[in-house]
């Protein structure tokens, strides 16, 4: 199966930032993630510092920045993180990677949560794909059942605070079991839960014409 750019950007020859927001990440011990506005400057700074096309990362990183939200803490700490980030202005068009029909989508509400969602699910196999962090307007008009051809407008990237609160992005997840659920699926797991997680979440760099994060 072929898959066509979820951006109109070319993943694969674009100038990418790769984001650490693990606690090696020094930077971050200046930096209050739950002040949305002070985070978004400076995932913002980076990319344009680097002068790079967009940010990226975050797949199996064990990530520092969740210590602090509730959203993650209830009951055990969730600290892994199930997909990619796609560090990108608000209001960038996301398409479809391949022939899929909209298996379900939520506006999933609370501070950290994904904000308006959409899970697609690619025709002929078990394979589905989550786009969270979106537009509220990306959920009018859609139904479930939809059929969305390839390379399709699907919705775009929205803003805090709709967007769950975050620093405008796509955390992009491909998962090949629902396990029952609609409009959701945890994008953070406990590292004792990965193992079983990683059964289900599989890595979605190659689905987006990407190896692996380079080593540096």
């Amino acid at each position: 199966m072929s898959f066509s750019s979820i951006l109109s950007v070319d993943l694969p020859s674009a100038k990418l930032l790769w984001l650490d927001l693990t606690k090696n990440n020094l930077e971050l011990s200046h930096l209050n993630p739950d002040n949305t506005r002070e985070f978004t400057e400076y995932v913002f700074n980076k990319i344009k510092n680097a002068q790079a096309d967009l940010g990226i990362g975050g797949w199996l990183e064990d990530r520092f920045i969740y210590s602090s939200r509730e959203q993650f803490n209830k009951g055990k700490s969730r600290n892994i993180h199930l997909g990619v980030d796609i560090w990108m202005p608000a209001g960038t068009p996301l398409f479809c990677p391949t022939q899929c029909e909209v298996h379900s989508f939520a506006n999933n509400l609370g501070f950290g949560n994904y904000g308006p969602t959409i899970i697609l699910k690619a025709e002929n196999t078990e394979l589905y794909f989550l786009y969270g962090h979106l537009s509220l307007e990306s959920l009018h008009d859609i139904e479930v059942g939809q059929k969305i051809e390839s390379g399709k407008k699907v919705a775009e990237i929205g803003n805090f605070p709709i967007n769950g609160d975050w620093p405008p992005h796509l955390h992009f997840q491909v998962m090949n079991n629902m396990l029952g659920k609609e409009g959701d699926f945890p994008g953070v797991c406990a590292t004792s839960e990965l193992k079983v997680m990683q059964k289900f979440c599989l890595n979605p760099y190659p689905f987006l014409g990407l190896d692996e994060k380079p080593i540096t």
